[in-house]
């Protein structure tokens, strides 16, 4: 009996230890980047490693979004967790909601958002986003446009907003 309740502390601790792991590395930083900006409230968000214990790779779960939220205060808030991040390496951010991986963006991409987050052109930073969108099973999502700066643009920008949609929204739509 004592063996049984050896295993079952070592389990328990373990677990404890994994949980506090992600909460201090990760959770406690979108807590207070949701608390600290009064445009974030409404944009509900769990941070883990994958499968709690690989550090290579974040899973970044949207949980909610309020009627009062737009698509741009759920990517500000992905923006200013990237910067809260700058300084770690990551092979992949997994984009969820609800738990369902949708997305991932490469560690290097999602590092270079935080690096840029306070100096460059936010608009520059929102068009190009969907370029960097890979499908979980490796594939970009999104291509890249070429041709004249107008045309360009307006492509990005409907990429974006097919990001938004494809990520989240159909789903809050439809439930």
């Amino acid at each position: 009996m004592k063996i049984v309740y050896k295993i079952i502390t070592g389990v328990v601790v373990c677990l404890i230890l994994i949980l506090g792991l992600n909460y201090f590395n990760l959770q406690r930083h979108m807590n207070e980047i949701l608390q600290a900006d009064p445009r974030n409230e409404g944009v509900e968000v769990w941070v883990h490693y994958s499968w709690l214990i690989n550090p290579n790779e974040i899973k970044y779960d949207l949980r909610g979004v309020s009627d009062n939220n737009s698509t741009l205060d759920v990517t500000r808030v992905l923006l200013q967790f990237s910067e809260k991040l700058k300084d770690k390496n990551f092979d992949k951010v997994i984009l969820s909601y609800k738990g369902d991986s949708k997305f991932y963006f490469k560690g290097e991409y999602f590092k270079k958002l935080g690096e840029e987050y306070e100096f460059q052109n936010p608009i520059y930073t929102l068009r190009t986003m969907p370029e960097n969108v890979y499908r979980i099973d490796g594939e970009q999502q999104y291509g890249t446009w070429t041709g004249g700066w107008l045309g360009v643009m307006g492509k990005q920008m409907d990429d974006l907003n097919s990001f938004a949609q494809d990520w989240y929204l159909n789903d809050i739509l439809t439930n």
